[in-house]
């Protein structure tokens, strides 16, 4: 199958810091190629991706990331060079919009964020015609949009270390902000007894903020923050952890930073907020808690937990050949679908 990847224009595929997006599309175009698809992985010109690879926008035209006309810029490019596929996979905003242009192109798109407002109007506005795949069945479940197919991230998890948790403190990994309960995980570490390393993006304006007024007066000795650590830093830090503490208080669509400690063996405490659920089995990989009493319980019983079994929970239920899977079921049956209808009807 000739399957045309196009990714956001914002960051590298994969990125060299944060980037969950930009994790889960490499190893989407690794995976299918290795499956022996033909593969053109359309993206951020600094990509390291190991598939064909074209880019539209060059890297200076990126660093201000969100701009609608550089996404447009983006999107109009890709389909041109995407318009002979079997199909498209187009993680964009604009493409799955723009992609209207090309009637007998079948179109399948991720949303990687919350159905908020705009981004229902935006996805409302391409089905049927686009084929809408949501990351965890919550993610399918906060929406009234007709869903496609739930797909869940995948990794390849020999590419994480096998972690002993011995380095004597609990992580924290994701963004410098209120929603990821960077804030309650310091206090909840220090009930605890246990030191705290946090790994968290802060480049945005309200990043700073809330780390200023919130994080940074209560740094110390048993609380570091470490910035926003690349691949290689991010898997030692998961690998040494106890366990990686998650308490977040929003419907997060998927969350790579639990399936990435898992990957490494390490259990996952947090909130049963979003996909949490359907990662983290609780008592057996790790400890989903609502209050604070609940999570200092659950990290000091993350001894109890076997790490062998976190780690082949990811390999069975997030690898990327399941992945792999799952999108081809759903190009597979977009195919179909298109083929099918008439051009004036399902697929224009």
């Amino acid at each position: 199958m000739r399957i045309a990847i196009i990714a956001p224009p914002w960051l590298p595929v994969p990125a060299p810091a944060y980037g969950g997006t930009e994790a889960v599309i490499d190893q989407l175009a690794r995976g299918l190629h290795d499956a022996g698809h033909d593969v053109l992985l359309i993206c951020h010109p600094k990509s390291e991706c190991p598939v064909p690879k074209r880019s539209v926008v060059p890297e200076e035209d990126t660093v201000r990331m969100g701009r609608a006309s550089i996404e447009i810029e983006h999107a109009i490019g890709a389909y041109e060079l995407a318009k002979y596929s079997d199909v498209v996979h187009d993680h964009t905003l604009a493409g799955p919009i723009y992609s209207a242009r090309f009637s007998n192109l079948p179109v399948v798109t991720t949303n990687h964020n919350a159905f908020t407002r705009t981004y229902s109007a935006l996805y409302g506005a391409v089905i049927p015609r686009v084929a809408l795949v949501a990351i965890s069945q919550s993610h399918a479940d906060s929406t009234p949009l007709p869903v496609a197919a739930v797909v869940h991230h995948g990794v390849n998890v020999n590419d994480f270390p096998v972690g002993t948790g011995d380095g004597g403190y609990v992580a924290l990994l994701g963004r410098m902000a209120a929603n990821k309960g960077v804030h309650r995980a310091i206090s909840v570490a220090r009930a605890a007894g246990i030191p705290l390393k946090i790994a968290a993006k802060m480049r945005e304006p309200h990043e700073v903020a809330y780390f200023e007024e919130f994080v940074e007066p209560f740094l110390g000795d048993d609380v570091v923050y470490l910035g926003e650590v690349d691949a290689d830093g991010k898997r030692q830090l998961l690998a040494s952890a106890a366990a990686l503490l998650n308490p977040i208080s929003w419907r997060e669509p998927f969350g790579m930073a639990m399936l990435e400690s898992l990957a490494c063996g390490t259990p996952v405490v947090g909130c049963p907020e979003g996909a949490a659920p359907e990662i983290v089995e609780h008592g057996v990989t790790g400890f989903l808690g609502e209050t604070d009493a609940e999570l200092i319980a659950g990290l000091q019983s993350v001894d109890r937990i076997d790490r062998a079994t976190c780690r082949e929970h990811a390999r069975r239920r997030f690898s990327v050949e399941r992945m792999v899977e799952g999108y081809l079921r759903v190009y597979e049956q977009h195919i179909t679908r298109c083929h099918a209808s008439p051009p004036s009807l399902e697929c224009v």
